[in-house]
């Protein structure tokens, strides 16, 4: 017995041995780079993007209620606020009103590289609630609010902006450099980047990497983190929507079954959402926990040292959080719309379902849809495919010059931070540029906190005057970076 004890013994600090070397030689891999001297932004950069802010480029559900005189009005903004631009680089238009510049390279041998960004923006469903117009392009306490500030039309001038700038400092890209600007993104992107994607890729267009929307600089939002953590997307999850429908028997609410439509549909429901998919550590996930992990404290940085260990706790750990935290490591389950019944005296003979999945890499919609059919086990469900449908995007690369030029270019602006690659759980326009490149990344160079997240698409949508002016000199450094390697 004693040996036995003493082997076991043995086998245990072994096994903590193992842990501590890894823990202990899990060093940082942060890029080392100097931060630049912060070029002068104008406080005409500031007025175009309220003016930008003013114009109501409003994408609709419904077709009939896109008004073409606020994007006509955009157009004109464009042409008439970088005249730079409008006589210096090659212009074309998509549907009328999305556009694609080209500004000509040096080097024609080396690939061009992809700025994208959306103009239109989504509506403002309560309007009352806001602090102030939200078309109105107000600054107050060095703060610029309105629909748009963040998603997305800050980074389309803020591009626009830097573009202008380098070319009155008389600056020529090495390579060439298009700028991407749908019209639709938060419709679907169908008649702008779908339009502008198709064209490029007829062109024989093959970019260095393309960068759009998506993550941004995280501020004590990384649990175990103090410093700000800059995430680059490397891949976006897909989505689904699945629609349930049970047709049976109805009558007078006198008189009901032991169960209805509703009640069989309603069961059908809960059962998916409380048996999501398994939780999984996707390459973006994995690709966070080697940048991230060894800049956290001892017992985070063990974990993430150790994952063949630990994976149960830390899937456990990002479940419990909720939110942006579990939607990381599966995909989600939604239920959005929920349909039944014409009086409240009648039984309805039909109840209908739709549950909108985030698909995480690695699963495809097909897999979502047995899930679901597995999960429910009840042939009066049917189900179907239902409305717009992405497979998730595949995965980019990080080491790739696009990565590293987008990386550098965020330490040298924002001195002190930190970066990783990660999942971005919602939908872009980048997406339809796979034919393009196999280096999509996404990313805008602002702020983002526990203050300010909720205003994405919410009310009082803001960007400080400071983040803005960042990221002009952000878009500026990546082109002044984007050199042959």
């Amino acid at each position: 017995m004693k040996k036995f004890l003493k082997a076991i013994l043995v086998l245990l600090l072994i096994f903590v041995a193992y842990i501590l070397f890894k823990t202990f030689t899990f060093s940082s891999k942060q890029l080392e780079v100097q931060p630049v001297a912060k070029v002068s932004i104008p406080e005409t950069s500031i007025l175009r993007l309220t003016e930008a802010l003013k114009i109501k480029t409003i994408s609709h559900e419904d077709p009939a209620n896109f008004d073409s005189t606020a994007f006509e009005a955009f157009n004109e903004f464009l042409k008439n606020s970088y005249p730079l631009i409008d006589s210096v680089l090659e212009h074309k238009t998509f549907n009328k009103y999305s556009h694609l510049f080209s500004w000509r390279g040096k080097d024609l041998t080396l690939k061009p590289i992809v700025l994208m960004g959306h103009i239109d923006v989504v509506p403002i469903a309560s309007p009352e609630k806001w602090s102030v117009d939200p078309f109105g392009g107000i600054v107050k306490d060095g703060v610029i609010l309105g629909r748009g500030t963040i998603d997305d039309k800050f980074s389309v001038i803020g591009i626009l902006e830097a573009v202008e700038m380098l070319i009155s400092e008389g600056a020529q890209p090495e390579r060439t450099i298009y700028l991407a600007f749908g019209h639709d993104e938060e419709v679907g992107g169908e008649k702008g980047a779908v339009a502008i994607a198709k064209f490029l890729e007829h062109e024989g267009i093959q970019a260095e990497y393309v960068l759009d929307e998506g993550y941004a600089i995280t501020q004590k939002l990384v649990p175990g983190v103090d410093p700000d953590v800059a995430f680059i997307g490397v891949a976006e999850k897909g989505s689904t929507t699945i629609e349930l429908t049970v047709d049976m028997e109805g009558g007078h609410s006198s008189r009901p079954d032991p169960e209805t439509a509703i009640d069989v549909l309603a069961k059908a429901v809960v059962k998916v959402k409380s048996n999501p998919s398994k939780g999984t550590v996707s390459e973006p996930m994995q690709g966070f926990i080697n940048q991230i992990g060894p800049e956290m404290g001892f017992v985070n940085k063990m974990a993430f040292a150790n994952l063949s260990i630990f994976k149960p706790l830390v899937l456990s750990t990002y479940e419990s959080a909720g939110g942006a935290g579990n939607a990381l490591i599966r995909t989600t389950t939604a239920p959005t719309i929920f349909n039944a019944g014409i009086k409240e005296n009648i039984i309805p003979t039909q109840a209908r379902a739709l549950i909108n999945f985030r698909i995480i890499p690695g699963e495809t919609s097909e897999d979502v849809l047995n899930h679901v059919n597995q999960t429910v086990d009840d042939s009066r469900v049917k189900t179907r495919f239902f409305g717009f449908n992405s497979e998730p995007s595949p995965v980019s690369p990080v080491e790739t010059s696009g990565y590293n030029t987008i990386n550098k270019s965020i330490k040298e602006i924002f001195d002190g931070v930190l970066t990783a690659p990660n999942l971005v759980i919602a939908a872009t326009d980048s997406r339809h540029f796979g034919a393009i490149s196999t280096n999509i990344y996404r990313f805008v160079p602002y702020h983002i906190n526990s203050e300010n997240i909720s205003t994405f698409h919410g009310i009082d949508e803001r960007i400080s005057v400071e983040d803005y002016e960042n990221a002009i000199r952000f878009y500026r450094q990546l082109i002044l970076n984007s050199k042959g390697q």
